[in-house]
């Protein structure tokens, strides 16, 4: 069918088109479905939306996803056609009856992963097949390759490029922009690119973007690095791994855990960011894992899958019984952050101590020697407060750090809780993420909770927490949620 474009200057997350009623009769089409779209020499696989009144009869609406493409100017006509079932969706299907798919298979799905060729149903039934039915190490092998040769590659031409990684699920827990700013300071190289968070309060990403940018091309993090000798980005503008960047929406929407996906999903992305020296932070006690013996059995495959592809990676067990850090929520995260870097008296000092392990594991692990010491020294002697300056200047190409953290600022309506009695407090990791994501992050960057204890003894009237929200509304959700929920426990 020929039909004039009409460029909606709308970006969907994936390539969608939008036609009326009339020609998804025409093509007996609904929504959701696959078309593919023709102009000149180019073509363009997109989701098909159906909107009465938006476009015309003889029109199709183009997200700018599909425009940018096809390179089509308004007005011009382009030929659509239906789109026959992918082999992906087949393979899919194939997995879901719990058969294991051999290399090509997978390359298969993960091609056309990248290529959006499958629709977000599809991807959730593939996660759904991961989590159910499991994968072998070397289906999880085969995915972690075809992850890595679907998307781009960096490449800083040194011989050790260090990057680290925590598997989630610990509030708070922000050492990152700690840990790169210690090991740059130490002379590394460890360019560092995030995820924005999906089960959690904030991720690495959402937090440094309260005072950076962290939305950068290939070619101006490689510009970055050479100059300071790390970044702190978000590794969803890059390119590399795109098929996990399109799975992680889908979990994120589906607040979904799955182990073979965050095995290759972590994997990939250092891989193609041309690490070599690895450190991953596997919490166990609460969060994602429950026991040790939990976390050593991820480590153990996090180990043999860098093996295969000749990475060096440790995996560190670490407490994730409670919190690390007083804030919760990108801007309450990012003062911890700062309040750590310049070496506050009241900086939370779990944030700081754990910070000081990590860096002394990679430093370590990098070949340095008294690795622990040296850590510890950068970072009370000013020296990695001085280089995540370097680090969120360079980003921004300004010198307008310290204006930068005078501006940020907390939610506008905050909401204290205290404790009813006398007793052992304790606090939950998941339940505590949850609260934060009703009050409204990470989306509202100034919102979040603010820990004044930890697990511990309190006493009745003590300040357990501050909430904050940008919204009456949503102050209302998590104070209802709080007490229905009990986030916390006074035993």
């Amino acid at each position: 069918m020929r039909l004039k474009t009409k460029n909606l200057r709308w970006y969907a997350g994936r390539p969608v088109v939008i036609i009326g009623k009339e020609t998804s009769k025409k093509l007996n089409i609904h929504v959701d479905e696959r078309i593919y779209v023709r102009h000149n020499n180019k073509k363009v696989f997109a989701v098909v939306d159906i909107f009465h009144g938006l476009v015309n009869a003889n029109e199709i609406g183009l997200s700018n996803e599909v425009s940018s493409v096809l390179g089509s100017k308004e007005g011009e006509y382009v030929n659509l056609e239906v789109a026959n079932l992918f082999a992906g969706a087949r393979l899919i299907r194939k997995k879901i009856d719990g058969a294991e798919l051999n290399p090509e298979e997978i390359k298969t799905i993960v091609t056309e992963i990248t290529n959006n060729n499958l629709t977000e149903a599809e991807l959730a039934y593939f996660l759904a097949a991961e989590k159910l039915v499991g994968m072998t190490h070397k289906e999880t092998i085969a995915l972690t390759d075809a992850m890595v040769n679907t998307g781009r590659k960096l490449d800083f031409e040194k011989e050790i490029i260090a990057d680290k990684h925590c598997i989630g699920g610990i509030a708070g827990n922000r050492t990152t922009p700690i840990v790169v700013s210690i090991c740059a300071a130490a002379g590394l190289t460890i360019p560092k690119n995030s995820s924005r968070a999906i089960t959690s309060a904030a991720g690495t990403a959402d937090v440094m973007e309260t005072i950076t940018k962290v939305e950068l091309s290939l070619e101006e993090i490689k510009k970055v690095v050479k100059n300071v000798g790390a970044c702190l980005v978000w590794n969803g503008s890059l390119n590399l791994s795109p098929s996990d960047d399109k799975l992680i929406q889908v979990e994120r929407l589906l607040n979904l855990d799955v182990e073979p996906q965050l095995l290759a999903s972590i994997l990939s992305k250092k891989i193609a960011a041309g690490s070599n020296r690895i450190l991953i932070d596997i919490p166990y006690g609460g969060g994602k894992m429950k026991t040790k013996h939990d976390a050593k059995r991820l480590g153990n495959q996090f180990k043999d899958l860098a093996g295969h592809f000749n990475v060096k990676l440790k995996p560190l067990y670490t407490d994730g019984r409670q919190p690390i850090g007083n804030g919760m929520g990108p801007v309450l995260e990012m003062k911890d952050v700062i309040s750590v870097l310049k070496n506050e008296p009241d900086c939370p000092k779990d944030l700081k101590e754990k910070s000081i392990l990590l860096a002394g594991e990679i430093l370590s692990m990098c070949g340095m020697f008294f690795a622990g010491s040296k850590a510890r020294h950068i970072l009370e002697y000013g020296g990695a407060y001085e280089k995540f300056k370097e680090i969120v200047n360079a980003q921004n190409g300004t010198k307008d750090f310290d204006k930068r953290v005078a501006a940020l600022k907390t939610a506008k309506y905050y909401k204290y809780v205290y404790a009813q009695k006398d007793g052992e407090l304790v606090i939950g990791n998941s339940k505590l993420n949850e609260l934060c994501r009703i009050l409204g992050t990470p989306e509202t960057a100034t919102a979040g909770v603010y820990l004044h204890m930890h697990n511990g003894r309190v006493k009745e009237r003590d300040k357990i927490m501050t909430l904050y929200a940008e919204n009456p509304q949503k102050m209302e959700d998590g104070l209802q949620y709080i007490k229905e929920d009990h986030i916390f426990t006074i035993n």
